[in-house]
Protein backbone atom coordinates (compact mmCIF):
# COMPACT_ATOMS: atom_id res chain seq x y z
CA UNK A 1 0.00 0.00 0.00
CA UNK A 2 3.11 2.55 0.93
CA UNK A 3 4.72 1.97 -2.37
CA UNK A 4 1.60 2.55 -4.04
CA UNK A 5 0.88 5.53 -2.23
CA UNK A 6 4.53 6.48 -3.29
CA UNK A 7 3.70 5.78 -6.85
CA UNK A 8 0.93 7.69 -7.32
CA UNK A 9 2.36 11.31 -5.36
CA UNK A 10 5.24 10.67 -7.74
CA UNK A 11 3.14 10.65 -11.04
CA UNK A 12 0.96 13.63 -9.86
CA UNK A 13 4.06 15.35 -9.29
CA UNK A 14 5.42 14.37 -12.10
CA UNK A 15 2.09 15.86 -13.95
CA UNK A 16 1.66 19.06 -12.21
CA UNK A 17 5.69 19.62 -13.31
CA UNK A 18 4.65 19.14 -16.81
CA UNK A 19 1.31 21.06 -17.30
CA UNK A 20 2.66 23.83 -14.97
CA UNK A 21 6.01 24.38 -17.50
CA UNK A 22 4.08 27.58 -18.97
CA UNK A 23 2.28 28.48 -15.90
CA UNK A 24 2.49 32.74 -15.87
CA UNK A 25 3.55 33.20 -12.29
CA UNK A 26 6.53 30.62 -12.98
CA UNK A 27 8.39 33.45 -14.58
CA UNK A 28 7.49 36.71 -14.05
CA UNK A 29 8.97 38.87 -11.64
CA UNK A 30 6.40 39.81 -9.52
CA UNK A 31 6.10 36.18 -8.95
CA UNK A 32 9.88 35.34 -8.22
CA UNK A 33 10.64 38.58 -6.73
CA UNK A 34 13.44 38.90 -9.04
CA UNK A 35 14.20 40.28 -12.21
CA UNK A 36 17.55 38.15 -12.42
CA UNK A 37 17.60 36.28 -15.84
CA UNK A 38 19.12 33.24 -14.16
CA UNK A 39 16.42 32.83 -11.51
CA UNK A 40 14.15 33.54 -13.93
CA UNK A 41 15.05 30.78 -15.55
CA UNK A 42 15.42 28.60 -13.11
CA UNK A 43 12.02 29.33 -11.90
CA UNK A 44 10.48 27.64 -15.13
CA UNK A 45 9.21 24.12 -13.38
CA UNK A 46 11.53 21.10 -15.19
CA UNK A 47 14.54 23.91 -15.63
CA UNK A 48 17.79 23.47 -14.56
CA UNK A 49 21.43 24.94 -15.04
CA UNK A 50 24.23 23.13 -16.65
CA UNK A 51 26.42 25.65 -16.93
CA UNK A 52 26.91 29.35 -17.46
CA UNK A 53 29.57 30.94 -19.64
CA UNK A 54 30.39 34.53 -20.26
CA UNK A 55 30.24 36.68 -23.35
CA UNK A 56 30.05 40.09 -23.99
CA UNK A 57 26.98 41.78 -23.67
CA UNK A 58 25.18 38.53 -23.32
CA UNK A 59 24.46 36.21 -21.04
CA UNK A 60 24.64 32.43 -22.30
CA UNK A 61 23.10 29.86 -20.02
CA UNK A 62 23.18 25.96 -20.97
CA UNK A 63 19.84 24.08 -19.47
CA UNK A 64 17.86 20.85 -19.02
CA UNK A 65 14.60 21.39 -19.26
CA UNK A 66 12.39 18.19 -18.26
CA UNK A 67 10.09 16.67 -21.55
CA UNK A 68 7.38 14.06 -21.90
CA UNK A 69 8.91 11.31 -23.74
CA UNK A 70 5.29 11.07 -25.50
CA UNK A 71 3.75 14.10 -25.61
CA UNK A 72 0.49 12.28 -26.18
CA UNK A 73 0.59 10.32 -22.83
CA UNK A 74 2.96 12.69 -20.86
CA UNK A 75 2.70 10.45 -17.59
CA UNK A 76 4.89 7.72 -19.35
CA UNK A 77 8.15 9.10 -18.77
CA UNK A 78 9.90 12.19 -18.93
CA UNK A 79 13.80 12.94 -20.60
CA UNK A 80 16.18 15.74 -19.97
CA UNK A 81 16.43 18.14 -23.17
CA UNK A 82 19.67 20.55 -23.20
CA UNK A 83 18.50 23.92 -24.26
CA UNK A 84 20.90 27.34 -24.37
CA UNK A 85 19.82 30.92 -24.40
CA UNK A 86 21.74 33.14 -25.55
CA UNK A 87 19.92 36.35 -23.43
CA UNK A 88 20.31 39.86 -24.42
CA UNK A 89 17.41 41.74 -23.34
CA UNK A 90 14.01 40.47 -22.16
CA UNK A 91 12.63 43.46 -24.35
CA UNK A 92 14.14 42.16 -27.61
CA UNK A 93 12.73 39.89 -29.83
CA UNK A 94 13.48 35.98 -29.50
CA UNK A 95 14.95 33.88 -31.95
CA UNK A 96 13.94 29.97 -32.00
CA UNK A 97 17.10 28.06 -33.60
CA UNK A 98 17.44 24.05 -34.07
CA UNK A 99 19.83 22.47 -36.15
CA UNK A 100 18.19 19.56 -36.23
CA UNK A 101 21.20 17.25 -33.96
CA UNK A 102 23.00 17.77 -31.15
CA UNK A 103 23.19 22.04 -29.83
CA UNK A 104 26.79 23.47 -29.33
CA UNK A 105 27.28 24.31 -26.12
CA UNK A 106 29.36 27.45 -27.18
CA UNK A 107 28.07 31.17 -27.78
CA UNK A 108 26.66 31.21 -31.71
CA UNK A 109 24.32 33.51 -33.05
CA UNK A 110 22.03 32.66 -35.83
CA UNK A 111 21.89 35.02 -38.60
CA UNK A 112 18.37 36.00 -37.65
CA UNK A 113 19.71 36.64 -34.23
CA UNK A 114 22.02 39.08 -35.79
CA UNK A 115 19.09 40.44 -38.14
CA UNK A 116 16.91 41.47 -35.70
CA UNK A 117 19.56 42.02 -32.35
CA UNK A 118 17.52 39.43 -29.94
CA UNK A 119 17.71 36.76 -27.81
CA UNK A 120 17.96 33.11 -28.75
CA UNK A 121 16.98 29.65 -28.11
CA UNK A 122 18.26 26.93 -28.96
CA UNK A 123 17.26 22.92 -28.91
CA UNK A 124 19.11 19.95 -29.00
CA UNK A 125 16.98 17.38 -31.22
CA UNK A 126 15.13 15.00 -29.24
CA UNK A 127 16.76 11.31 -29.01
CA UNK A 128 20.51 13.34 -29.86
CA UNK A 129 23.00 12.32 -26.92
CA UNK A 130 22.60 12.96 -24.37
CA UNK A 131 18.83 14.03 -25.20
CA UNK A 132 17.57 11.02 -24.87
CA UNK A 133 15.22 9.14 -22.86
CA UNK A 134 16.82 5.52 -21.66
CA UNK A 135 15.69 2.99 -22.35
CA UNK A 136 14.74 4.43 -25.49
CA UNK A 137 11.30 3.70 -27.03
CA UNK A 138 12.54 4.65 -31.19
CA UNK A 139 8.95 5.15 -31.81
CA UNK A 140 8.96 8.47 -30.29
CA UNK A 141 11.33 10.19 -32.40
CA UNK A 142 8.99 11.28 -35.39
CA UNK A 143 8.52 15.24 -36.52
CA UNK A 144 5.20 15.91 -34.31
CA UNK A 145 7.21 14.84 -31.17
CA UNK A 146 9.97 17.24 -31.56
CA UNK A 147 7.53 19.90 -32.29
CA UNK A 148 6.19 19.31 -29.29
CA UNK A 149 9.52 19.33 -27.44
CA UNK A 150 9.47 23.04 -29.24
CA UNK A 151 5.86 24.32 -28.25
CA UNK A 152 6.20 23.61 -24.56
CA UNK A 153 9.70 25.02 -24.56
CA UNK A 154 8.40 28.10 -26.21
CA UNK A 155 5.23 27.65 -23.71
CA UNK A 156 7.51 28.16 -20.92
CA UNK A 157 9.95 31.14 -22.08
CA UNK A 158 7.44 33.15 -23.45
CA UNK A 159 6.17 34.64 -20.47
CA UNK A 160 9.88 35.66 -19.97
CA UNK A 161 10.27 36.40 -23.51
CA UNK A 162 7.37 38.10 -23.97
CA UNK A 163 8.55 40.13 -27.66
CA UNK A 164 8.20 38.67 -30.74
CA UNK A 165 9.38 35.19 -31.81
CA UNK A 166 10.81 33.75 -35.09
CA UNK A 167 12.36 30.08 -35.40
CA UNK A 168 14.94 29.32 -37.75
CA UNK A 169 17.09 26.29 -38.36
CA UNK A 170 19.72 25.21 -41.58
CA UNK A 171 19.41 21.82 -43.42
CA UNK A 172 18.16 18.98 -40.90
CA UNK A 173 16.97 22.47 -38.95
CA UNK A 174 15.07 24.39 -41.71
CA UNK A 175 13.31 20.84 -41.89
CA UNK A 176 12.34 21.11 -38.33
CA UNK A 177 11.49 25.12 -38.13
CA UNK A 178 9.11 24.02 -41.24
CA UNK A 179 7.67 20.99 -39.20
CA UNK A 180 7.20 23.64 -36.34
CA UNK A 181 5.34 25.70 -38.08
CA UNK A 182 3.03 23.07 -39.90
CA UNK A 183 2.00 21.70 -36.23
CA UNK A 184 2.17 25.04 -34.11
CA UNK A 185 1.48 27.52 -36.58
CA UNK A 186 0.29 30.14 -33.87
CA UNK A 187 3.43 30.12 -31.77
CA UNK A 188 5.71 32.05 -34.19
CA UNK A 189 5.76 35.30 -35.68
CA UNK A 190 8.05 34.04 -38.62
CA UNK A 191 10.44 31.29 -40.34
CA UNK A 192 13.38 31.61 -41.26
CA UNK A 193 14.66 27.73 -42.94
CA UNK A 194 17.96 27.77 -44.81
CA UNK A 195 18.75 24.74 -47.12
CA UNK A 196 16.06 22.73 -46.00
CA UNK A 197 15.45 19.73 -47.80
CA UNK A 198 11.68 18.58 -49.34
CA UNK A 199 11.92 14.94 -49.90
CA UNK A 200 7.73 14.97 -51.03
CA UNK A 201 8.12 11.27 -52.43
CA UNK A 202 10.75 9.22 -51.74
CA UNK A 203 11.02 6.55 -54.80
CA UNK A 204 11.24 9.77 -56.92
CA UNK A 205 14.56 11.11 -57.00
CA UNK A 206 14.96 12.41 -60.75
CA UNK A 207 15.62 16.43 -59.65
CA UNK A 208 19.17 15.14 -57.86
CA UNK A 209 20.00 13.52 -61.01
CA UNK A 210 18.88 16.80 -63.17
CA UNK A 211 21.03 18.57 -60.65
CA UNK A 212 24.16 16.54 -60.66
CA UNK A 213 24.06 16.75 -64.76
CA UNK A 214 23.97 20.94 -65.21
CA UNK A 215 25.82 22.10 -61.25
CA UNK A 216 28.91 23.79 -61.49
CA UNK A 217 31.32 23.35 -64.72
CA UNK A 218 31.94 20.83 -67.01
CA UNK A 219 35.23 20.91 -66.31
CA UNK A 220 34.76 20.45 -62.59
CA UNK A 221 32.31 17.62 -63.03
CA UNK A 222 34.29 15.45 -65.14
CA UNK A 223 37.30 15.85 -62.73
CA UNK A 224 35.00 14.76 -59.98
CA UNK A 225 33.32 11.94 -61.41
CA UNK A 226 36.80 10.67 -62.62
CA UNK A 227 37.96 10.38 -59.33
CA UNK A 228 35.10 8.92 -58.15
CA UNK A 229 35.26 6.21 -60.84
CA UNK A 230 38.78 5.70 -60.60
CA UNK A 231 38.28 5.00 -56.44
CA UNK A 232 36.27 2.06 -57.54
CA UNK A 233 38.21 1.16 -60.07
CA UNK A 234 40.77 0.49 -57.56
CA UNK A 235 38.83 -0.87 -55.03
CA UNK A 236 41.04 -3.62 -53.64
CA UNK A 237 44.49 -1.98 -53.31
CA UNK A 238 42.24 1.30 -51.38
CA UNK A 239 40.56 -1.46 -49.33
CA UNK A 240 43.51 -3.10 -48.20
CA UNK A 241 44.70 0.76 -47.02
CA UNK A 242 41.39 1.03 -45.36
CA UNK A 243 41.88 -2.21 -43.73
CA UNK A 244 44.76 -0.98 -42.27
CA UNK A 245 43.30 2.21 -41.13
CA UNK A 246 40.41 0.62 -39.25
CA UNK A 247 42.37 -2.03 -37.32
CA UNK A 248 44.84 1.26 -36.12
CA UNK A 249 41.84 2.73 -35.23
CA UNK A 250 39.50 -0.09 -33.92
CA UNK A 251 36.75 0.93 -36.04
CA UNK A 252 34.01 -1.98 -36.92
CA UNK A 253 31.33 -2.22 -39.96
CA UNK A 254 28.83 -3.70 -37.59
CA UNK A 255 25.97 -1.61 -38.52
CA UNK A 256 26.47 -1.22 -42.59
CA UNK A 257 27.41 -5.08 -42.56
CA UNK A 258 31.43 -4.49 -44.09
CA UNK A 259 33.78 -2.92 -44.99
CA UNK A 260 33.14 -3.63 -48.68
CA UNK A 261 30.09 -1.91 -47.95
CA UNK A 262 31.54 1.37 -46.31
CA UNK A 263 33.76 1.61 -48.42
CA UNK A 264 31.60 2.31 -51.82
CA UNK A 265 29.21 4.35 -49.55
CA UNK A 266 32.03 6.42 -48.96
CA UNK A 267 33.31 6.93 -52.51
CA UNK A 268 29.15 7.22 -53.71
CA UNK A 269 29.19 10.33 -51.27
CA UNK A 270 32.24 12.07 -53.10
CA UNK A 271 30.50 14.37 -55.40
CA UNK A 272 27.56 14.83 -53.62
CA UNK A 273 29.56 15.92 -50.37
CA UNK A 274 31.82 18.34 -52.40
CA UNK A 275 29.31 20.28 -53.85
CA UNK A 276 27.18 20.10 -50.52
CA UNK A 277 30.55 22.01 -48.75
CA UNK A 278 32.64 23.31 -51.70
CA UNK A 279 32.46 25.84 -54.04
CA UNK A 280 33.83 26.23 -57.58
CA UNK A 281 37.00 27.33 -56.73
CA UNK A 282 37.62 24.28 -54.91
CA UNK A 283 37.92 22.42 -57.92
CA UNK A 284 41.28 23.26 -58.29
CA UNK A 285 41.94 20.69 -55.25
CA UNK A 286 40.70 17.63 -57.44
CA UNK A 287 43.07 15.71 -59.18
CA UNK A 288 42.92 16.44 -63.06
CA UNK A 289 44.04 13.58 -63.98
CA UNK A 290 42.55 10.42 -62.13
CA UNK A 291 43.93 7.62 -64.09
CA UNK A 292 47.45 8.69 -63.43
CA UNK A 293 46.94 10.08 -59.91
CA UNK A 294 48.62 8.07 -57.67
CA UNK A 295 46.40 5.71 -55.17
CA UNK A 296 47.13 7.77 -52.57
CA UNK A 297 45.85 10.93 -54.02
CA UNK A 298 42.74 9.06 -54.80
CA UNK A 299 42.41 8.13 -51.51
CA UNK A 300 43.27 11.57 -49.98
CA UNK A 301 41.05 13.34 -52.12
CA UNK A 302 38.17 10.95 -51.21
CA UNK A 303 38.71 10.89 -47.88
CA UNK A 304 38.76 14.80 -47.93
CA UNK A 305 35.43 15.39 -49.20
CA UNK A 306 33.83 12.22 -47.76
CA UNK A 307 35.17 10.70 -45.05
CA UNK A 308 36.73 7.14 -44.53
CA UNK A 309 35.74 6.89 -40.97
CA UNK A 310 31.96 7.64 -40.89
CA UNK A 311 30.26 4.58 -42.09
CA UNK A 312 32.12 2.73 -39.31
CA UNK A 313 29.74 1.73 -36.21
CA UNK A 314 31.98 4.61 -34.56
CA UNK A 315 31.19 7.19 -37.14
CA UNK A 316 27.50 6.32 -37.82
CA UNK A 317 26.91 6.11 -34.00
CA UNK A 318 26.28 9.80 -32.95
CA UNK A 319 23.71 10.13 -36.32
CA UNK A 320 21.59 7.00 -35.45
CA UNK A 321 18.79 9.43 -35.25
CA UNK A 322 18.67 10.94 -38.29
CA UNK A 323 19.26 7.87 -39.87
CA UNK A 324 16.25 6.27 -38.09
CA UNK A 325 13.99 9.46 -39.16
CA UNK A 326 15.41 9.29 -42.51
CA UNK A 327 14.15 5.74 -43.00
CA UNK A 328 10.67 6.54 -41.29
CA UNK A 329 9.44 9.82 -42.37
CA UNK A 330 11.95 12.30 -43.81
CA UNK A 331 13.12 10.01 -46.63
CA UNK A 332 16.73 10.08 -47.81
CA UNK A 333 17.78 10.76 -51.49
CA UNK A 334 18.65 8.24 -54.60
CA UNK A 335 20.87 8.82 -57.56
CA UNK A 336 22.57 7.12 -60.58
CA UNK A 337 26.29 7.25 -61.68
CA UNK A 338 26.14 6.97 -65.03
CA UNK A 339 29.83 7.67 -65.63
CA UNK A 340 30.58 4.61 -63.69
CA UNK A 341 29.79 0.99 -65.17
CA UNK A 342 27.95 -0.98 -64.06
CA UNK A 343 30.52 -3.92 -62.94
CA UNK A 344 32.26 -1.04 -60.25
CA UNK A 345 29.16 -0.21 -58.31
CA UNK A 346 27.51 -3.02 -56.42
CA UNK A 347 25.30 -1.90 -53.68
CA UNK A 348 24.46 1.82 -54.88
CA UNK A 349 22.77 4.41 -52.47
CA UNK A 350 21.85 2.13 -49.53
CA UNK A 351 19.09 3.14 -47.83
CA UNK A 352 19.14 4.57 -44.27
CA UNK A 353 18.10 1.29 -43.16
CA UNK A 354 21.92 0.11 -43.30
CA UNK A 355 22.81 3.06 -40.98
CA UNK A 356 20.46 1.96 -38.25
CA UNK A 357 21.71 -1.38 -36.39
CA UNK A 358 19.11 -3.77 -36.97
CA UNK A 359 18.22 -3.74 -33.03
CA UNK A 360 16.17 -0.70 -33.81
CA UNK A 361 12.79 -1.11 -35.64
CA UNK A 362 11.83 0.90 -38.67
CA UNK A 363 8.53 1.08 -40.90
CA UNK A 364 8.29 4.23 -43.25
CA UNK A 365 5.46 6.41 -43.14
CA UNK A 366 5.28 8.06 -46.63
CA UNK A 367 2.28 10.48 -46.10
CA UNK A 368 4.15 12.65 -43.31
CA UNK A 369 5.98 14.55 -46.12
CA UNK A 370 3.23 14.70 -48.11
CA UNK A 371 1.40 16.58 -45.67
CA UNK A 372 3.76 19.15 -44.49
CA UNK A 373 4.25 20.38 -48.46
CA UNK A 374 0.74 20.19 -48.63
CA UNK A 375 0.22 22.66 -45.73
CA UNK A 376 3.64 24.87 -46.80
CA UNK A 377 2.30 25.38 -50.21
CA UNK A 378 -1.44 26.51 -48.75
CA UNK A 379 -0.85 27.87 -45.23
CA UNK A 380 2.49 29.70 -45.11
CA UNK A 381 2.85 32.90 -43.51
CA UNK A 382 5.85 34.55 -42.67
CA UNK A 383 7.93 32.31 -43.95
CA UNK A 384 11.57 32.52 -45.76
CA UNK A 385 13.21 29.64 -47.59
CA UNK A 386 16.70 30.16 -48.46
CA UNK A 387 19.08 28.10 -50.77
CA UNK A 388 22.03 27.24 -52.34
CA UNK A 389 22.37 27.18 -55.80
CA UNK A 390 24.75 24.47 -55.60
CA UNK A 391 23.50 22.81 -52.96
CA UNK A 392 22.70 19.27 -53.94
CA UNK A 393 19.72 19.13 -51.40
CA UNK A 394 18.58 21.91 -52.78
CA UNK A 395 17.12 19.52 -55.65
CA UNK A 396 13.76 18.91 -53.90
CA UNK A 397 13.17 21.73 -52.31
CA UNK A 398 9.97 23.76 -50.37
CA UNK A 399 7.61 25.66 -53.06
CA UNK A 400 4.86 27.75 -52.36
CA UNK A 401 1.17 27.73 -53.58
CA UNK A 402 -1.71 30.26 -54.15
CA UNK A 403 -2.53 29.87 -50.42
CA UNK A 404 0.82 31.08 -49.23
CA UNK A 405 0.81 34.86 -47.67
CA UNK A 406 4.16 36.86 -47.53
CA UNK A 407 6.12 34.34 -47.80
CA UNK A 408 9.45 33.53 -49.95
CA UNK A 409 11.35 31.05 -51.75
CA UNK A 410 15.09 32.47 -52.61
CA UNK A 411 18.18 31.18 -54.24
CA UNK A 412 21.61 32.32 -53.41
CA UNK A 413 23.75 32.35 -56.25
CA UNK A 414 26.82 30.19 -56.31
CA UNK A 415 26.38 29.00 -52.79
CA UNK A 416 26.14 25.40 -51.16
CA UNK A 417 25.17 24.33 -48.05
CA UNK A 418 26.15 27.31 -46.04
CA UNK A 419 23.46 29.70 -48.37
CA UNK A 420 22.04 32.27 -46.01
CA UNK A 421 20.30 35.84 -46.48
CA UNK A 422 23.24 37.84 -46.31
CA UNK A 423 24.89 35.65 -49.97
CA UNK A 424 21.76 36.96 -52.12
CA UNK A 425 21.46 39.19 -54.40
CA UNK A 426 21.33 42.38 -53.11
CA UNK A 427 17.65 43.34 -53.99
CA UNK A 428 16.32 39.79 -52.57
CA UNK A 429 18.97 40.36 -49.53
CA UNK A 430 17.07 43.79 -48.25
CA UNK A 431 13.76 42.12 -49.17
CA UNK A 432 14.81 39.08 -46.55
CA UNK A 433 16.39 41.13 -43.78
CA UNK A 434 13.41 44.03 -43.96
CA UNK A 435 10.50 40.82 -44.07
CA UNK A 436 12.55 39.42 -40.97
CA UNK A 437 12.95 42.92 -39.24
CA UNK A 438 8.78 43.35 -39.88
CA UNK A 439 8.15 39.23 -38.12
CA UNK A 440 10.30 40.79 -35.38
CA UNK A 441 8.53 44.05 -35.02
CA UNK A 442 11.66 46.11 -35.05
CA UNK A 443 11.73 47.57 -38.13
CA UNK A 444 13.27 50.82 -37.93
CA UNK A 445 11.70 54.01 -39.57
CA UNK A 446 14.42 54.45 -42.30
CA UNK A 447 13.48 50.71 -43.40
CA UNK A 448 10.16 51.43 -43.18
CA UNK A 449 10.64 54.18 -45.62
CA UNK A 450 13.06 52.69 -47.51
CA UNK A 451 13.03 48.80 -47.42
CA UNK A 452 16.05 48.72 -49.60
CA UNK A 453 17.90 50.04 -46.71
CA UNK A 454 17.17 47.25 -44.86
CA UNK A 455 20.30 45.45 -42.81
CA UNK A 456 21.09 43.45 -39.52
CA UNK A 457 20.63 45.27 -36.45
CA UNK A 458 23.47 44.39 -34.72
CA UNK A 459 27.27 44.62 -35.59
CA UNK A 460 28.73 41.35 -36.96
CA UNK A 461 30.85 39.38 -34.37
CA UNK A 462 33.49 36.92 -36.16
CA UNK A 463 32.87 34.71 -32.99
CA UNK A 464 29.47 34.93 -32.51
CA UNK A 465 28.41 34.61 -35.78
CA UNK A 466 31.16 32.48 -36.67
CA UNK A 467 29.21 30.33 -40.01
CA UNK A 468 31.62 28.32 -41.76
CA UNK A 469 29.36 25.25 -43.30
CA UNK A 470 30.45 22.38 -40.50
CA UNK A 471 31.43 19.64 -42.65
CA UNK A 472 30.17 16.33 -41.40
CA UNK A 473 31.56 14.16 -44.54
CA UNK A 474 28.02 11.90 -44.93
CA UNK A 475 25.56 11.76 -46.93
CA UNK A 476 22.67 13.83 -44.83
CA UNK A 477 21.51 17.18 -44.10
Amino acid sequence: MRKALRWLLALTVLIGTLSTAGAATAAEPEATGTTDIKERLLSIPGMSLIEEKPYTGYRFFVLNYTQPVDHRRPSKGTFEQRITVLHKDTARPTVFYTGGYSVSTTPRRAEPTQIVDGNQVSMEYRFFTPSRPEPADWSKLDIWQAASDQHRIFKALKRIYSENWISTGGSKGGMTATYYERFYPRDMDGVVAYVAPNDVVNREDSAYDRFFRTVGTKECRDRLNAVQREALVRRAPLEEKYEAVAAENGYTFDTIGSLDRAYEAVVLDYVWGFWQYSTLADCEQIPADAKNATDDEIWTSIDTISGFSFYTDQGLSPYTPYYYQAGTQLGAPTIHFPHIEKKYVRYGYQPPRNFVPRSIGMRFEPWAMRDVDSWVRHNANHMLFVYGENDPWGAERFRLGHGARDSYVLTAPGMNHGANVAGLVAEEKALATARILDWADVTPSTVRENPAAAKPLAKFDAKLDKRNVEQERTLRP
